[in-house]
């Protein structure tokens, strides 16, 4: 239990944006029509599936349309 406690000043902070960063990628697939590849339902899929970090961010670099 000791340990935990000693990892919650950098944990806290990274839980904040993984989550702030799971928000911002649901808001743009939901406000946007068009993506570079795939549809609105897989980048849903793959964005809550790979929550931690990865699904975001794979949006970002392959799914979203520059605009």
């Amino acid at each position: 239990m000791n340990n935990l406690t000693e990892f919650l000043p950098f944990l806290i902070p990274l839980a904040i944006a993984q989550f702030a960063l799971l928000a911002y990628t649901l808001h743009h697939i939901l406000t946007h029509a068009t993506y570079k590849r795939g549809t609105r339902a897989l980048w849903l899929v793959v964005t809550i599936v790979l929550m931690n970090f990865t699904g975001p961010i794979l949006y970002f670099l392959l799914g979203k349309e520059d605009a």
